[in-house]
Order: C-alpha cells, then structure tokens, then sequence
C-alpha cells in the first residue's frame, strides 16, 4: 500500500487565493471599463455653479478666434429666498420626501421603484431624487435606458459634491417642468397666477 501524502495547506490556499485575485483582476478591469464607457462624454458639474452659465456651444473661427457662443437657457431663473417656504416643503414632500436625508441617491425609493415597475410590467413609478431630476434635466436626453439611469446616477452624485442643498434646489425650481413649455415655478407662477411665486 502507497503512503498518502499529506497536501500542504500552502498549496491548498494558493489554489483558491490566485483564481480569487485573478477574478478580482477580471473585476476590476471590466467594472473600470464599464465606468470609463458611460462616463466618458459626461459634463463636469462645475457648469452649475454659476447658474447664468447653461451648457453652451462656443463657435471659434478656422484660426481658434472665438466669434460668438449660442446658448439654449432653459427656465426662467428665481432665487430661493423669494420661493414662498410652504412652496419649497411642498415641491420637496412630493418629489423627494429625503432630499436633506441623502446625498443626491435615495437606494430605498430607487428599490420601492423597481419592485413596483417590476411588479406592474412596465415602468409605473420613478425613483428619481431631485438631484437625479436636475441632472436629467441639465444634461441628459429623455430616453428610458439602463445606460441613461446610470448617467443620472453619476452625475447625481457629482452635483452633491459640488453644489449645497439649496443650490440644487435653486436650480432645480427654476428648471422643473410644470405643464406645457413652462419651465420653473417662477415661469408656471406667471404663466398661471400671472405673479411672482
């Protein structure tokens, strides 16, 4: 009869350790990558601190002499401070009840969304903070994709980095939709109340 041979617990962890880095590796390369892909022509938020400079298109002669910008400004800017406070609470119950609570994400609405659109078949409810709004709204087309949802998250999270709750709601009550082409509740305020908010 052969002895048998002890197997070295060395070797034995060596054989699972490897295979975990590698797939680690594999991980990490293609999150990476994925990130990169939908990232990729992103804006930077910083645009949004000076909420007079809307995205624009600059038009520069064949020598690089800049000859005139056409810009597109959505809404009709109002200031926080001169938004009725119950208007504010009000927008932020029904919009996002936790906007003060989040940092731009809210995983428990996103869920409650999910599960609901899943259970009706179809998309029946949004999970989106008024974060996530203001940067569909700003930068993003109206498309429903996975892709698109994942552009919103991203830069969700950059506007938090950059910009303080009430700059966002700033910029968020003048760009909202309310109705037709009205943008902002100072535009629906006039075009309804024919008056100021």
């Amino acid at each position: 009869m052969l002895p048998h041979k002890k197997v070295s617990s060395h070797r034995t962890s060596g054989r699972v350790v490897v295979p975990a880095l590698v797939l680690a590796v594999i991980i990490l390369l293609v999150g990476g990558g994925g990130y990169w892909y939908v990232t990729r022509d992103l804006p930077w938020v910083d645009v949004l601190k000076d909420q007079k400079a809307y995205p624009g298109t600059k038009i520069y002669s064949d020598d690089n002499v800049l000859l005139g910008e056409i810009k597109f400004e959505k809404g009709v800017p109002v200031s926080l401070k001169k938004v009725p406070k119950n208007l504010v609470q009000a927008i932020v119950a029904v919009e996002d009840a936790h906007f003060f609570r989040h940092h731009g994400l809210d995983y428990v609405g996103m869920l409650r969304a999910l599960l609901t659109n899943i259970w009706a078949g179809g998309v029946r409810q949004g999970g989106s903070t008024i974060t996530q709004q203001l940067a569909k709204i700003m930068f993003l087309t109206p498309e429903r994709t996975f892709s698109r949802k994942i552009r919103e998250v991203i830069l969700a999270r950059r506007i938090e980095a950059q910009l303080t709750k009430d700059e966002i709601l700033d910029l968020y009550l003048g760009l909202a939709p309310y109705g037709g082409n009205l943008e902002g509740v100072r535009a629906a305020s006039l075009a309804y109340f024919g008056k100021e908010p």
